[in-house]
C-alpha cells in the first residue's frame, strides 16, 4: 500500500497504533533538543516538541505531511521524561506509586501550507509499589526509553490502577486526535465511514 505520511518517529508502539486505523507511512525519526526551556509549561512543552519533530523532518525536503507526537508524565506540574539511568527510574516510579499522575501527549501533522497539532491529556493513577519492583522493573529494560519510566501497554500495566482519558494516548499516540488532525488534511483513514456505506 502506498504511504500517505511520514511518521517521524522510531516508536514501534506509534507504528502499530497507526497501521491499527489503516494508516500506510514511513518512518524517519527526529532528532531534536527536548529540554524543556525555563518557565515553559507541560502543555506548551509538549506541543512544542511536537510541532518541531514534524517540522525537523518536512526540512529535510519530505514531501510527504509529516506526523509527530511527544508524549510526557506531569506530576505536581513537573516533567517526567524519559530515566537517565536505573536511580532516576526508580525514583520516578516512586514518585508515581500510590497516586494519579497526568499523560500529556501531543501530535502534531506537518505539510507544506501548515502545521497543526492537538493535546489529549490523561489521568493515570497507579497502585503501590515496592522498592524492589521499582529495582525489578527497571532490570526488564522496559522504562528505559518510556515517558515516567513506564509502559502501560507491557508490564508497566501491573502498576495501573485506573486510567481516565486515552489508552492509545498513554501509549504514545491519541488515535482521536490523529483521526481529527488526518480528516482536516483530508488524509484517508478508517473511521467508519466506508463500513455505513456498504451497510446503507
Amino acid at each position: 500500500m502506498q504511504p500517505v505520511i511520514c511518521l517521524a518517529s522510531n516508536s514501534p508502539r506509534r507504528r502499530e497504533l497507526l497501521s491499527q486505523i489503516g494508516v500506510s507511512h514511513i518512518v524517519m525519526a527526529a532528532d531534536i533538543d527536548e529540554s524543556v526551556l525555563p518557565g515553559e509549561s507541560p502543555r506548551t512543552y509538549v506541543l512544542r516538541l511536537a510541532r518541531e519533530k514534524a517540522l525537523a523532518i518536512r526540512s529535510t525536503g519530505q514531501q510527504l505531511p509529516v506526523l509527530a507526537a511527544d508524549t510526557t508524565v506531569v506530576v505536581d506540574g513537573r516533567v517526567f521524561g524519559k530515566p537517565r539511568d536505573r536511580a532516576d527510574a526508580i525514583s520516578m516510579l516512586s514518585e508515581l506509586a500510590g497516586r494519579a499522575h497526568e499523560v500529556l501527549t501531543a501530535v502534531a501533522l506537518a505539510r507544506a501550507q501548515d502545521v497543526n497539532a492537538r493535546l489529549s491529556s490523561n489521568t493515570v493513577c497507579f497502585r503501590r509499589i515496592s522498592q524492589e519492583e521499582c529495582a525489578a522493573y527497571w532490570e526488564t529494560g522496559e522504562p528505559r526509553d518510556k515517558a515516567g519510566g513506564y509502559a502501560i501497554q507491557g508490564l508497566g500495566a501491573v502498576f495501573v490502577e485506573s486510567l481516565s482519558g486515552s489508552y492509545s494516548a498513554v501509549m504514545g499516540l491519541p488515535l482521536f486526535e490523529t483521526g481529527e488532525l488526518l480528516q482536516a488534511a483530508g488524509i484517508q483513514y478508517w473511521n467508519g465511514a466506508s463500513a455505513g456505506r456498504e451497510r446503507a
